[in-house]
């Protein structure tokens, strides 16, 4: 999960993903929309695949990236575990709240 977090880190990678969020697209088509260099840009994808955050497929000489969105799901769900309360909390806050109705 380390090497999602890093690859989140970047600017420039968050906004290939939001790309990719979008639909699928060739290296070329994500190059056209950003202002990085094509060798950059290179460095970039190689993080975020190795992180499982987009996958390829060619076809001939054309590569598309696409989002993964099951280790997205995954991360989304690590996030809002770490900020929401323990079960035995939300039952004990629910209950608070229903005794202080009464």
């Amino acid at each position: 999960m380390s090497d999602v977090f890093n690859a989140l880190s970047s600017p420039v990678r968050r906004q290939i993903l939001l790309l990719l969020k979008t639909r699928d697209m060739t290296a070329g088509e994500i190059a056209d929309t950003l202002s990085v260099g094509k060798s950059t840009l290179s460095g970039h994808f190689n993080v975020l695949k190795a992180a499982d955050l987009v996958f390829t497929t060619r076809q001939g000489t054309t590569i598309t990236y696409h989002l993964n969105t099951s280790v997205v799901e995954e991360l989304l769900g690590l996030i809002v575990g770490l900020f929401s309360p323990p079960k035995k909390e939300q039952e004990t806050n629910r209950n608070r709240k229903h005794d202080q109705k009464i």
